[in-house]
């Protein structure tokens, strides 16, 4: 009976050996979990424009002309209801704080019609605009800023028009290991005719790579990108011999068309 006795009193000491190493291990994994796999931040908290600050062509920052940025039933809208014509007034809605580092994902659509004067080109067109300047260095009359623009484009219901494009606003990047220099380049997404919902992802690896993925398909992706030592807009953030431009805060960009945003989201990503 003595030696049964010990017998069993062994094995329950292994199992609560076993169950502590158990528990230890569930919580270093759950530890290690929560390190490696940050959560999605919410941008847009869906009731105001909270962190965000709009600047206009021509308009001092923070002013937001004609209630062009706004929010109604939880969606971000940019409408032009209140204007007669559109006037030049190209606007972008800058979030608060810059990034280097991340995924940022948006869910849009356009709708309805183009304000009267916008171009052509404008039609059904909006941005992601990723790796902007400080909105405090717009000048009053500057239109776009310095960034990255991830190209949101909607289809006229019969030519094909792609999306999530690249176009570079006083920058360049690095595609195929050879400098480009267009100011636009299409991806390889599908076109999205009508008002359905898009979503969009682009992958920053700060000065790095950068990716574009259309409802999770990779559609483009370049590297390096950098400041266009050409252009008078970016000449004024130069030092030196080193233009790689690899931070910036982000914005929405508003440019005649209405189009609403009903997810702006951004994942941190370790450097």
């Amino acid at each position: 009976m003595d030696e049964l006795k010990q017998h069993l009193d062994l094995h329950r000491k292994w199992i609560v050996v076993l169950c502590v190493c158990m528990g230890l291990f569930t919580f270093c994994t759950q530890g290690e979990k929560q390190e490696t796999e940050p959560e999605w931040i919410s941008l847009f908290n869906g009731e105001n424009l909270e962190g965000w600050t709009p600047k206009f062509a021509g308009h001092e920052l923070g002013e937001n002309v004609l209630n062009t940025f706004r929010v109604e039933d939880s969606l971000l809208k940019v409408s032009y209801e209140q204007y007669d014509e559109f006037n030049n007034r190209f606007g972008h809605l800058f979030y608060k704080d810059k990034f280097s580092h991340y995924k940022l994902r948006a869910e849009y659509r356009f709708v309805g019609e183009q304000v009267k004067g916008g171009a052509d080109w404008a039609f059904r067109n909006s941005g992601l605009m990723i790796h902007c300047q400080s909105p405090k260095t717009l000048s009053l009359e500057q239109s776009f800023p310095v960034c990255i623009e991830v190209q949101l484009l909607g289809g006229n219901g019969q030519d094909e028009r792609t999306t999530a494009n690249l176009c570079t606003p006083g920058t360049n990047v690095v595609m195929n290991g050879e400098l480009e220099t267009d100011h636009c380049i299409n991806s390889s997404s599908p076109t999205f005719h009508g008002d359905q919902w898009v979503t969009v992802t682009v992958e920053v690896y700060g000065d790095s790579t950068i990716k574009h993925f259309v409802n999770g398909e990779l559609v483009m992706q370049y590297d390096k990108p950098q400041l266009d030592p050409e252009d008078e807009m970016a000449q004024p953030f130069v030092e030196g011999d080193n233009l790689l431009w690899g931070e910036g805060y982000i914005s929405l960009q508003a440019e005649s068309h209405p189009v609403e945003f009903r997810k702006v989201e951004l994942l941190p990503l370790k450097q």
